[in-house]
C-alpha cells in the first residue's frame, strides 16, 4: 500500500461563486458541479473539491445539543491548501493584478525550502502556491 495523492475539500458559502473564482481567476476547469453543494475543479495534475457549508440551523440551537451537521456556515473560509507549481514567479506575476493575494502572503522564500505566495478565495480559504528551491 502507498499513498498516491491528497485532494483538498474546501468549505464555501456560495458554491457557484466559489467555482467561478477557481475557474476564472485561478484557471481551473469545472469537472463536476452539483447545485446542491459540490464541485470538482482541475488544473493540470491538481484537483480541488468545494463543498457548500450553508447550514444555518446552528444559529437557532438552544445549546442542549452539539452542532453536528458538518455543513455549518461558520466552517466556510476555515480551510487552506498548498499547491505545488513550476514557475511560481511567473504565476505570481499573473495573479498580482487580480488583487487576491493574501495581505500576509506576498511572494517570498521560506526557511523550509520553498518560494511561495498565498491568495484568498471568496470565502477566505487560504490557497498557497509554492515551488521548491535549492537551499
Amino acid at each position: 500500500m502507498k499513498y498516491l495523492c491528497a485532494i483538498p475539500a474546501l468549505p464555501v458559502r456560495d458554491i457557484e461563486a466559489a467555482a467561478a473564482f477557481y475557474r476564472d481567476k485561478l484557471g481551473f476547469h469545472l469537472r463536476y458541479f452539483n447545485e446542491s453543494g459540490y464541485a470538482v475543479l482541475c488544473r493540470d495534475a491538481v484537483e480541488i473539491h468545494l463543498w457548500a457549508a450553508t447550514d444555518e440551523a446552528w444559529r437557532a440551537r438552544d445549546g442542549s445539543a452539539p452542532v453536528v451537521s458538518g455543513a455549518e456556515s461558520f466552517l466556510a473560509g476555515t480551510a487552506s491548501c498548498r499547491i505545488s507549481v513550476e514557475g511560481v514567479d511567473e504565476w505570481h506575476q499573473q495573479i498580482q493584478p487580480l488583487n487576491i493575494i493574501h495581505p500576509n502572503g506576498p511572494l517570498r522564500d521560506t526557511d523550509f525550502g520553498t518560494r511561495e505566495f498565498a491568495v484568498l478565495d471568496p470565502d477566505n480559504n487560504l490557497i498557497t502556491f509554492f515551488e521548491r528551491i535549492e537551499k
